[in-house]
């Protein structure tokens, strides 16, 4: 059962050995009938289909499979509230909801195959039926966090050309204040009980429409997801995925990190901005007909994820450090997790002692993953392979990853460099496609050969991969990407701001936050400065998604500048991690 999905959707296709020479397994062999249209195309030792739509081509397996009976009826997906409310949907129930979302977006926002679509929701059950819908329709999804402000949501609509948001009632009156700013938005669509003047209500519409619908026929490579991604100058950037790196890549590789079957079910913590949700709440989860559990909890709070894990069978869970740094904290001897059997740590690098903690009290490991936006997943530990506490794991499948100097030039195990992708001569599946109307973006993002992710690290003579830190001055909190010259803008905004500089700081619950080194107006060097501090973060928070402010504020009287007047970040993050 566990391979039948894909013995029905894959022909003539395999994992090269060369890829998998560092597994604990050998590559399991997939020969069987191919995608429901078009011919193959060959990438390097691997056949991937003309066409593919992960909603056609995989969930709707699954709801055939249970038509069939060659599955029984059970939840691919589960909802609680905490308050007693409950959802469960078998995959032929998630596709004939998803079938009535698709024509709201087809026939009532006249979207067509192409047109970006943000989705801003909490982990709310819709949220799971557009992602779907977005399949069945050939539109692209843009995912937001529910924590952006007004200004963040300005740029996300005008830089993707947005034709339609969809958000709830805490998100409505931002989108309100800046949606005549943006010329291409033509549908609000409101995910709520009440209406709101200017907005389509979602849940009116979705149960007026029928659950007929064709799904559209998307080549492989036509984009699937947006990802708006931190840089460390400049506003974020859109990193485009399409159905071959997001879609089609869990169908082949990705069993490595989660390796579930129909029996599993997986609970990934991540916010629904995240492309983490994506790969742990939607793709990977249901490739393999797992269930995806979902608790639509505002926040992650420690006792309600114990408590969880006691009363459902949860098999999987997926969480970043900062979860389980709060996690160990408490008593754990007082609850029981009776199904719980396999544990994902990932957005930053796990300190050695809480996976230590981790395992002494629950008896279960914590394998490490790391990737990123443009990669998804990059390297994991994955089951029954040996843990080197510190190490980010293995190479996956597909990814030749290597370690590589400025000149790229592949560097011998145990040496320093920066984790690279190779890309030539034959471009891995899982990579993203661009940077969306950012071409010198995408040029400077490869080196020779190589895709270059901008951290650094080292491979030992096993083939372990252990990260160093950023090559560049992106902020990595709580498995949060932050870029400085968001946090900077929001500052300078204050009057009392001259100029600041953000740069990451230690932390032992998140791994590292938020300091700002701030220069002050000679009207505010007086001022208290324990009063203009906590004024200054809450101005951030106001301004951007407050997951961004400063937790730790400096005021200095000048910025360490290079002679072109550039801040040498690096000086004062290396200061605050001692390494002047």
């Amino acid at each position: 059962m566990k391979t039948l999905l894909k013995l029905q959707i894959l022909k003539s296709l395999w994992i090269p050995k060369s890829s998998c020479r560092l597994f604990h397994k050998q590559p399991r062999i997939l020969a069987p009938e191919l995608f429901s249209h078009g011919k193959s195309i060959r990438q390097g030792e691997q056949q991937v289909p003309e066409y593919f739509n992960f909603a056609n081509d995989v969930l709707d397996k699954w709801s055939q499979m249970e038509k069939d009976g060659k599955r029984l009826s059970k939840p691919a997906f589960w909802w609680i509230n905490g308050r007693g409310n409950e959802v469960r949907w078998s995959f032929e129930e998630l596709g004939f909801h998803s079938r009535k979302v698709a024509n709201v977006l087809s026939d009532i926002c006249g979207l067509q195959k192409g047109d970006r679509v943000m989705l801003i929701l909490p982990r709310l059950p819709e949220w799971w039926l557009v992602n779907v819908a977005c399949m069945r329709t050939g539109t692209v999804l843009i995912l937001g966090t529910s924590q952006l402000t007004a200004k963040d949501i300005l740029y996300r609509l005008q830089a993707s050309k947005a034709k339609c948001i969809i958000t709830n009632d805490m998100v409505a009156s931002a989108v309100d204040a800046v949606a005549s700013d943006c010329q291409f938005l033509k549908t609000k669509l409101i995910v709520s009980e009440g209406r709101r003047d200017g907005w389509l209500n979602f849940n009116e519409l979705y149960k007026a429409q029928s659950a007929d619908h064709i799904c559209v026929k998307t080549k492989i490579q036509d984009p699937m997801v947006v990802y708006f991604t931190s840089g460390t100058t400049g506003s974020p950037k859109m990193a485009e995925h399409s159905q071959r790196s997001l879609g089609f890549r869990p169908v082949i590789s990705e069993r490595y990190w989660l390796d579930l079957t129909p029996e599993d079910i997986m609970w990934c913590l991540s916010d629904t901005g995240w492309i983490i949700a994506s790969l742990g709440s939607v793709l990977d989860p249901w490739v393999f007909g797992s269930c995806v559990f979902v608790h639509s909890f505002p926040q992650v709070e420690s006792t309600t994820i114990l408590n969880t894990l006691s009363r459902f069978p949860i098999t999987t869970l997926f969480g970043t450090p900062t979860s389980f740094r709060m996690l160990v904290q408490h008593d754990l001897t007082s609850y029981k997790f009776m199904s719980l059997q396999h544990c994902v740590s990932g957005g930053e690098p796990l300190n050695p002692e809480v996976m230590e903690q981790w395992k002494r009290k629950t008896g279960l490991t914590i394998c490490e993953i790391y990737g990123q936006t443009e990669t998804a997943i990059v390297c994991s530990v994955f089951k029954g392979m040996k843990i080197k506490p510190g190490s980010m794991g293995k190479a996956v499948p597909l990814y030749d990853v290597q370690i590589i100097d400025e000149n790229a030039n592949v560097l011998p195990p145990g040496q320093e460099g920066e984790i690279a992708i190779r890309i030539k001569p034959k471009r891995p599946l899982g990579l993203f496609s661009k940077y969306i109307d950012n071409p010198e973006k995408t040029a400077a993002s490869e080196r020779g050969n190589f895709f270059v992710l901008g951290d650094r690290g080292t491979m030992d003579e096993d083939g372990y991969f252990w990260f160093i830190g950023r090559s560049d001055d992106i902020i990595n909190s709580s498995g949060y990407r932050i870029g400085p010259f968001e946090v900077e803008s929001a500052l300078i905004d204050h009057p009392a701001v001259v100029e600041s500089a953000a740069v990451s700081s230690p932390d032992p619950l998140r791994g590292e936050v938020v300091k700002a080194f701030v220069v002050l107006s000679p009207a505010f060097s007086s001022c208290d400065l324990e009063k203009l501090t906590l004024e200054l973060q809450a101005h951030v928070k106001k301004v951007t998604a407050p997951y961004k402010y400063p937790r730790k504020m400096e005021f200095v009287h000048q910025l360490p500048k290079t002679i072109t007047g550039k801040i040498k970040r690096n000086e004062l993050r290396n200061k605050e991690w001692g390494r002047m």
